[in-house]
């Protein structure tokens, strides 16, 4: 016992004492981990953190500096050390300058981490800037050329009046034009979104055999000219049929341009949609149809909105079916399944080859409609189908505010 005992006192081992002093030179201890090689809370709050979704203040004065620098170094090489000119390579030079000098001076002030991550963040933030100074530079130019056609002449005359050689006295517009784009694409949407939307349902939910038949048919009716759908329109409806062009052969046409992207949309929201909404449904003893129209669809609703978005964005701006099958008419036709009926897209086309300034604008004036066409059904679409299964509007929520408040 007393052997033990003089033993534990020097090793210092004894219970509730204070650890020895370390002595100076001698390394100190790594800091305590748990059991399974993770460090503690302490240091996990010691350690700093690395903020990834936002940037701080002194990063926008790095970035604008780095900008600066990368359009001086490719000023610098093109109007001084390389033989080379041009404003395309000079922005080309000044981009890329730009990021390599970004990624030098944010991993010289943190780490390597960081300075990753500010370049995609700086990849990511010019490309949307581009794209959106692309699309704000296309639809300026076409409010700027078009906005003085757009009265009320514009949404109620037609064009069957008017020629190059008329008085500014002769009123014209697209009445006729409007018309035959609505109605065009209505049809278009009326035939292609069930037929889209059960392909899609049938390669997702379904999976027959057919299925890898049926998706590869889909992927290449994708990549397929416009052209050709027309062409297949006119020698089958037109030649073979002997049908006359009209406004019902032009939503054929757009139609099978319509159906590969409603058909891919639609399948690909189908997957986001959780399994275990499809077995809960199951296990309660609904069948695979009820659980499809009950749970399926009204759980992907935002997303196939999104799917007819898109077919009727392609397309309202397709040309040349439409050129082909259509015809083309200066006056008002209210039926689509006989006789020439006029679009937006031809009435572009043909008045932007005129030598006349008004038919000219009022070309521009129909791409201004077009552009606003599109705009509607989108915003319409959203507010349709936009909203989740289950999730309150703001009108609701604000009523249940006040009733709760009241209560």
């Amino acid at each position: 016992m007393t052997t033990g005992t003089t033993a534990g006192h020097a090793s210092g081992a004894l219970p509730g004492a204070a650890p020895p002093p370390i002595p100076a030179g001698r390394p100190a201890a790594p800091p305590a981990v748990s059991g399974a090689g993770v460090p503690d809370d302490a240091d996990e709050a010691a350690r700093p953190r690395i903020a990834l979704r936002r940037v701080p203040r002194e990063e926008t004065g790095v970035a604008l500096a780095s900008l600066l620098a990368g359009a001086s170094a490719a000023w610098l090489l093109y109007g001084r050390i390389l033989p080379v000119a041009g404003w395309q390579g000079y922005l080309i030079t000044a981009y890329v300058a730009f990021l390599v000098l970004y990624t030098l001076a944010t991993h010289l002030r943190s780490d390597a981490v960081q300075a990753r991550d500010r370049l995609a963040g700086a990849v990511v933030a010019t490309g949307i800037a581009m794209l959106l100074g692309t699309v704000g530079t296309v639809v300026g130019y076409i409010v700027k050329r078009g906005h003085g056609s757009i009265d009320a002449d514009f949404f109620t005359e037609t064009q069957e009046y008017f020629g190059a050689l008329s008085g500014p006295d002769v009123a014209v517009g697209a009445a006729h034009a409007v018309v035959g784009t609505l109605e065009q694409v209505a049809l278009a949407t009326a035939m292609t979104v069930p037929l889209g939307i059960a392909t899609a349902v049938y390669l997702n939910e379904v999976r027959g055999r057919l299925a890898g038949v049926v998706r590869i048919v889909v992927e290449a009716m994708s990549a397929l000219p416009s052209i050709v759908a027309g062409l297949f329109v006119y020698a089958v409806v037109l030649i073979g049929m002997g049908q006359g062009r009209s406004g019902f052969a032009a939503s054929l046409a757009l139609g099978i341009m319509m159906l590969p992207i409603v058909t891919r949309t639609t399948e690909v929201v189908l997957r986001l949609v959780p399994g275990g909404l499809r077995e809960a449904s199951l296990a309660l003893g609904a069948s695979e149809l009820r659980t499809l129209w009950h749970v399926v669809l009204p759980t992907a609703r935002s997303g196939l909105a999104t799917a007819v978005i898109l077919g009727i964005a392609r397309a309202v701006g397709e040309t040349s079916p439409v050129l082909l099958v259509a015809g083309g008419s200066s006056r008002m036709n209210w039926n689509p399944f006989e006789g020439e009926q006029e679009s937006l897209v031809y009435f572009i086309w043909r008045n932007i080859k005129s030598p006349s300034d008004r038919l000219n604008s009022l070309a521009f004036g129909g791409a201004l409609a077009l552009v606003g066409l599109v705009l509607a059904l989108f915003v319409v679409t959203r507010l349709l189908a936009g909203r989740a299964p289950g999730e309150l509007s703001r009108r609701q929520k604000r009523r249940i505010a006040r009733e709760s408040a009241a209560a």
